[in-house]
């Protein structure tokens, strides 16, 4: 069996109402498996294998129970600039295209989809679709592998999820249909409408009207809820929430990448966590953190027009660089290979630390444990080029047999790590956050494992949809395709 989700506009919820029929499926006792041909996202993860997918397939897959593989997200599309991505296909770097280059090679990709896609419904019993922005882009159509082209490779029924928070949710969903060709109509045999608040019943007449009008039933209104999960592309809807005496602020870099690394934050009660656009806004943060970028020397130099600089140089707090934010805390990054911007470009650093790295060679990927202020850490690296003179690493990196050090450290206020997932481990968090509490002359925490916390909001995710759509339903039409 299978079934497609698909999407009115993009950050409707497709990725969390696919998330949450995985779960639900799993619960009622079948073997799933996600699936989304294509994503454009810089929230990825590493597989145990070494490959690069979506991070939000990596989350479906949790909640399948199952570890995530990059067939699941076969093509990802990482943006370098605003014209260019790099395009990244079973999970390894294939090259780095701008639009109309890759819009002429999709075409070659169709027929491996359809082999992949293949492969995965023999080993599973359900199947969890995810299109990709909306199915209604008609300029994007043309050898499309991804909404419509991907139902009809897969024989899929669709069920489409619509927005109603960001207003316009009938204009949305009536324009979206009838947009589709009549065979890609037939095909929708569902609507949820997602992000509601208020009182159910004053939507009512706008249900039965837009029923009347399309012919397809609205099996679910999903109320407004906080659910703390990555969604596609965390960085569309990074908020602040403001809860707590210590202040995280996360510098919102244009190409920030991988910003799920900060989601274990919201599960600390002292802790207000804050994405900041402007200088200002870190001044009274206890701890700055620069996170990953797609183009650490672009996003280096916007740091340094924007003011960031100065106000890092002033800082009293702890300053933490993941990964590109990591890079650019040392002396200088220099692409020696043009991976990022061109070839010998080069950006000084911060010069918090004596380190500099060289983007060159083929990119890291791998999952690693390891430990860090004597408490286990996991994670995973990502990231292009080397990193030298590091003069006084934090973290033991254990993987595949060998022991390395990563990051660097100084002053007790000043850290750097590749390692992204890091503050996933209680422990890793909790001692960071209590040198911050020792210094407030606050009362010393315990943090949760990540992972204990994403499993419950999953529970409560699958809870909270069993409630409000109709899942005997979407079984029904399920059962139809076979």
């Amino acid at each position: 069996m299978r079934i497609m989700v698909q999407g009115t506009s993009s950050s409707c919820g497709k990725s969390l109402v696919t998330t949450a029929l995985c779960r639900i499926f799993t619960e009622d006792g079948y073997k799933v498996c996600p699936f989304k041909s294509q994503n454009m996202s810089l929230n990825s993860y590493v597989t145990d294998e070494g490959l690069e997918m979506g991070r939000a397939q990596a989350l479906q897959a949790f909640a399948c129970k199952i570890k995530p593989k990059a067939y699941m997200n076969p093509i990802l599309l990482k943006p370098t600039t605003d014209r260019k991505s790099q395009v990244i296909i079973l999970g390894k770097p294939y090259k780095n295209m701008d639009a109309r280059e890759y819009f002429n090679f999709k075409k070659s990709l169709r027929e491996k989809i359809k082999e992949i896609y293949n492969e995965i419904e023999k080993k599973y019993d359900i199947v969890v679709i995810e299109g990709a922005g909306s199915p209604a882009e008609i300029n994007l159509k043309e050898d499309d592998f991804v909404n419509m082209g991907m139902a009809e490779i897969a024989n899929s029924n669709v069920i489409l999820v619509a927005d109603i928070d960001r207003g316009g949710v009938f204009a949305f969903i009536y324009g979206t249909y009838m947009l589709l060709e009549e065979n890609e109509r037939k095909r929708i045999k569902g609507i949820i409408i997602n992000k509601f608040r208020g009182d159910k019943s004053l939507l009512m007449s706008g249900i039965e009207k837009i029923e009347n009008l399309i012919k397809v039933p609205v099996i679910g209104v999903i109320p407004y809820i906080d659910i703390r999960l990555e969604d596609e592309d965390g960085i569309v809807e990074l908020y602040t929430e403001y809860k707590g005496k210590i202040k995280v602020s996360v510098i919102r870099l244009p190409r920030i990448s991988n910003s799920t690394d900060f989601n274990p934050f919201l599960f600390d009660e002292d802790v207000s966590l804050n994405y900041a656009d402007d200088p200002e806004e870190i001044e009274d943060a206890d701890i700055v953190i620069i996170p990953g970028s797609k183009n650490t020397i672009e996003d280096l130099r916007w740091l340094k027009k924007k003011g960031f600089y100065k106000k890092l140089k002033e800082h009293k707090g702890i300053i933490f660089g993941i990964c590109g934010g990591y890079q650019m805390m040392g002396k200088v990054v220099i692409d020696e290979e043009g991976w990022e911007t061109k070839k010998g470009d080069h950006e000084e650093g911060l010069n918090f630390f004596e380190c500099v790295t060289y983007l060159k060679g083929e990119k890291t990927l791998r999952n690693v444990e390891g430990i860090a202020f004597g408490k286990k850490v996991k994670g995973y690296e990502i990231h292009m080029g080397e990193t030298e003179n590091n003069k006084n690493p934090f973290v033991e990196i254990h993987s595949e047999g060998k022991v390395f050090y990563d990051g660097d450290m100084k002053d007790f206020k000043y850290f750097g790590t590749y390692l992204h997932g890091i503050f996933d481990s209680g422990e890793f968090r909790e001692e960071i956050l209590n040198m911050v509490r020792k210094k407030k002359g606050l009362e010393y925490k315990k943090s949760e494992e990540f992972y204990i916390k994403r499993e419950e909001e999953l529970s409560k995710l699958s809870k909270i949809f069993r409630e409000n759509v109709d899942v005997d339903y979407i079984y029904e039409i399920m059962k139809k395709d076979d």
